[in-house]
């Protein structure tokens, strides 16, 4: 019945309202002097851009590669309190890394750690500056919504590969609150099926000890308010890079078998972060 549509909508409007209004009122206060560790930080991560753009721009002149966009990338995230430590074994190149998704954190943490490009949604190569950043980075942008330009994308992710720089990508499509996982998209993992010569698979798991929920970016919050919290708050956020078991994708059938492996793989590593509660 149409009035109870209505009623089912408003319903879900008034619960997720409530949801929202619930993790507003979790988040810890600002509070004096988080406007001016914001004001700090925007500052020196302004000035470490200038600092990284001109040898940037030298190597790309001598047809160099450049190691800068991870520098720079290493840099945001140390500037915004995050300290990393890293287990497991990382495969540096001809590799293609698999990773849950929580926080626009998770760029200049990966990122910084194994100068890897991104597959990104093309909607974020339009952001001011951020855009631009993420094309320094050589940065892939897909499209989610246009089925018939996914063979042109698979093309384009299968030439990075080729160039031996790792390629770092979030199927979950989009991010959660580093405690539960959502199905992986398999779309895009058609560029290992089959895998370009060499190439391994390896799944990583980021883990915020705890600091998850805080952190992460997630329901009707807006980037630039979730990065004003983290940029104002005073206490470190602290993060572990676990590189899990990589794997052969020319092991599985289809692309469908590869994603399966990649979240298997992750939703262990994170049910055990948890303290073995069960992750679906």
């Amino acid at each position: 019945m149409p009035g109870g549509d209505c009623r089912g909508a408003r319903t879900n409007d008034r619960a997720r309202a409530a949801v929202s209004k619930e993790r507003r009122e979790s988040y810890a206060p600002i509070g004096f002097f988080g406007p001016i560790r914001f004001l700090f930080r925007f500052l020196a991560m302004a000035g470490l851009l200038l600092l990284c753009l001109g040898p940037h721009y030298l190597n790309k002149l001598f047809g160099y590669p450049s190691p800068w966009p991870s520098r720079f990338l290493y840099g945001i995230a140390w500037i915004s309190n995050v300290r990393i430590v890293t287990e497991g074994i990382r495969l540096k190149e001809d590799v293609f890394y698999v990773s849950n998704h929580s926080s626009w954190l998770d760029i200049p943490i990966i990122g910084g750690i194994t100068r890897s490009a991104f597959i990104s949604q093309d909607g974020i190569a339009n952001w001011p500056v951020i855009g631009w950043l993420a094309r320094l980075n050589n940065t892939i942008f897909v499209s989610r919504n246009d089925r018939a330009s996914v063979t042109k994308q698979v093309e384009i992710i299968g030439e990075a590969l080729k160039e031996h720089q790792p390629v770092t990508i979030f199927p979950e499509g989009t991010t959660t609150d580093t405690t539960s996982l959502l199905p992986f998209k398999p779309t895009l993992f058609e560029v290992l099926a089959p895998p370009p010569r060499g190439i391994r698979v390896q799944p990583i798991l980021l883990d915020f000890c705890g600091e998850g929920p805080e952190i992460a970016w997630v329901g009707e919050e807006s980037a630039p308010h979730n990065a004003w919290r983290l940029l104002c708050r005073r206490d470190v956020i602290p993060v572990r890079i676990l590189f899990l078991d990589p794997f052969d994708p020319a092991d599985c059938n289809d692309r469908k078998e590869i994603a399966a492996t990649s979240r298997e793989q992750i939703r262990r590593a994170l049910s055990a972060s948890l303290g073995g509660k069960p992750v679906l």
